[in-house]
């Protein structure tokens, strides 16, 4: 899994009309996007807004002029997280429906509600879009500008230092652990081959991860003491100079923005009359 994380900053590094613009602008179009969506009340409404949001997503995505394999392959492997806790909506019941009635009975006292099936179809188009915008930041965002796009909105410079260091040595304990991997397949290990006695396969594992311990811990001294020497202390701060808006990141700010918008408005006005 760890290994994926080369393969997702390097899809960051093509160039496109998305790719360009202030990563500024894309982290505040993906949290309006995220906020509008889930601030819909939790009525069949959410179908059309849904519908609209992700079809601006899809318009987005075509202009990073990334292939749609990088996206379902992305949204392959957080679905199972969101789609185990809305499936379990539908044996309950909610607190935004009075009268519920059942489509299905199953044993043990267990009903299926066609208000709960409805109630799980929302937050499933809830959880995609604000998925879906989420993939498209982070596969066009390199992971720097995202940190220092976050810094020039107002990130806590303390907060900003800490993930600075995450984000540039996450990179480094990824390719530690590649060259480890690499080292075991060398001498043809497999933990998932049968044939070979479990006991001996637990043994190398253990011996793996706390090689992997190790050699973390001897990094962390490491980069402590390089820190130290170019004079890292309590009131240091990862510096992030200024860079003002070029004419094309506020156009897209701005229509972006209204169509976030405006969306949700519209079609509550419509619903309403």
């Amino acid at each position: 899994m760890i290994e994926e994380l080369f393969l997702i900053e390097k899809h960051t590094y093509r160039d496109s009309c998305i790719h360009r613009l202030d990563a500024r602008v894309k982290i505040i179009i993906a949290f309006a996007a995220i906020v509008a969506i889930v601030s819909v009340p939790y009525s069949t409404i959410i179908y059309t807004v849904g519908s609209v949001f992700f079809l601006f997503f899809m318009i987005l995505w075509a202009l990073s002029r990334l292939s749609p394999k990088i996206y379902f392959w992305r949204l392959a492997m957080v679905l199972p997280f969101g789609i185990f806790i809305i499936i379990f909506q539908i044996f309950f019941e909610n607190r935004y429906y009075e009268v519920f009635h059942p489509i299905v009975s199953l044993p043990f006292n267990i009903h299926i509600y066609a208000e709960s099936v409805e109630f799980a179809s929302i937050l499933l188009v809830k959880f995609l879009v604000c998925i879906s915008f989420i993939i498209l930041l982070s596969s066009t965002t390199r992971m720097q500008n995202l940190l220092e796009g976050a810094g020039r909105l107002g990130l806590p410079p303390e907060f900003a230092l800490v993930l600075g260091m995450m984000v540039r040595y996450l990179f480094v304990f990824a390719y530690m652990f590649r060259k480890v991997n690499e080292s075991l397949q060398t001498r043809c290990f497999d933990p998932f081959n049968r044939d070979v006695a479990w006991k001996y396969r637990i043994r190398m594992l253990g011996y793996t991860i706390g090689t992997m311990f190790i050699r973390a811990y001897e990094q962390g001294e490491r980069t402590y003491m390089a820190m130290l020497c170019r004079g890292y202390g309590r009131d240091s701060h990862l510096f992030i100079r200024k860079k003002p808006l070029l004419r094309q990141d506020w156009a897209f700010l701005v229509t972006g923005m209204t169509v976030i918008v405006a969306v949700p408005v519209l079609t509550w006005v419509l619903y309403a009359s």
